[in-house]
């Protein structure tokens, strides 16, 4: 499950790929406004995304926020990693955040196997999904 941060994050890209027409960037008081995100939430959100480069900012009165790259080039995958951290159900199928599980034996283990498909499966489609994507 997704938590209400990731959320909110895919809600407020999607808003921003919405109205990417724009030729001036988008506050986040417009966002958090039009999709019913609580504003300091949101600007916490925000600057993540900023820090990792999936979003730029400027401040004052011509400021807001405006994609770094094309939505179209944003996938789930990166977006959830960023807010939430490993899409594996079992950190030890997670390809990006391994870590042994607490008392299990992962060469015996009767249920690796099948997380490893829903691995597979869940990466296959957030890693095909973009923004924009989102908005067609």
């Amino acid at each position: 499950m997704i938590s209400k941060k990731c959320k909110y994050a895919l809600k407020a890209l999607t808003f921003m790929a919405k109205n990417k027409d724009r030729s001036t960037p988008i506050f986040s008081s417009e966002i958090a406004s039009k999709e019913g995100i609580p504003k300091k939430f949101l600007e916490a959100i925000l600057r993540e995304l900023r820090n990792v480069q999936i979003l730029q900012s400027r401040r004052g009165k011509n400021g807001g926020y405006r994609f770094n790259k094309p939505p179209n080039e944003i996938y789930l995958t990166e977006v959830m990693r960023v807010i939430d951290g490993p899409i594996a159900l079992l950190p030890c199928v997670s390809l990006n955040y391994y870590a042994p599980c607490e008392a299990c034996e992962e060469n015996v283990c009767s249920i690796k196997g099948v997380f490893e498909t829903v691995r597979n499966e869940t990466l296959s489609i957030l890693g095909n999904t973009s923004i924009q994507s989102l908005v067609n």
